[in-house]
């Protein structure tokens, strides 16, 4: 029997492990913060490049920890494991935008609509529940993240579990863009952001997200190495199918 605290590859169920909930939770935690961040505030950065101004929404300064941990759950307990999270995490950002929908439509009352409550919550949580920018999310989530977690499981196994730097960048870099591209593409498509933004937003938000991402890769490793020392499980995917649901 290998020891708890020696790392060795084999297929494991989820609720086996100590501590796969606890990043699941974090991992959906970012998500749903990030998503209020993005409807909430479009940032100036105050210069332009090739005539480009650079913008981008509040979410872009959280998303790409999403990621990070998307990362984690896919180089510690696989894909199979990551895919459960990932639904997971689809799930409640659905249920976070329903709930804000029916706060939305229902009746507020005299002195909190005098204070402008309903123009307040409107103009930030308003904005979740609005069918562009809850589309617009969930489908860049599910694009991006399975597409990240795919490649770093892949690689993985190609790469005989080294570099993990590399297959961590690269993934991001492929899940970052797409999740990007598609996100402020269905925005601007349906309304939420104005079409003069697009390529500043998928410009701006893609260059930061792996920017931000790259900068908390020490956090990854450390992260990773200690998952893996507490769980007593290095998983490699190999022989499996990817596919959405299994």
């Amino acid at each position: 029997m290998a020891s708890p605290r020696s790392p060795v590859p084999g297929p494991r169920s989820p609720a086996s492990f100590k501590y796969f909930d606890s990043v699941m939770v974090v991992f959906t935690a970012v998500l749903i913060l990030s998503n209020i961040a993005s409807s909430a505030k479009i940032v100036d950065l105050g210069f332009s490049i090739f005539g480009i101004r650079l913008a981008f929404d509040g979410g872009t300064l959280l998303f790409p920890l999403a990621y990070v941990f998307g990362d984690i759950l896919t180089e510690v307990y696989g894909f199979k494991a990551a895919r459960k999270a990932i639904y997971t995490g689809f799930i409640i950002l659905a249920f976070s935008a329903l709930v804000f929908f029916v706060l939305q439509i229902l009746p507020g009352e005299a002195y909190w609509e005098e204070e402008a409550g309903s123009a307040a919550y409107n103009a930030i949580l308003g904005g979740i529940s609005s069918g562009g920018i809850v589309l617009a999310s969930l489908a860049a989530y599910f694009v991006g993240n399975f597409s990240n977690s795919i490649m770093m499981s892949r690689i993985k196994v190609l790469m005989k579990g080294k570099w993990l730097w590399f297959r961590a960048v690269l993934s991001s870099l492929v899940g970052e863009f797409l999740d990007s591209l598609i996100f402020v593409f269905i925005a601007c498509l349906t309304g939420v952001f104005g079409w003069y933004l697009f390529i500043s937003l998928v410009l701006t938000n893609y260059i930061l997200k792996c920017l931000i991402e790259a900068l908390v890769l020490p956090l990854t490793y450390m992260v990773v190495r200690r998952l893996k020392k507490y769980e007593g499980i290095d998983t490699f995917d190999k022989s499996i199918k990817y596919t959405l649901f299994g």
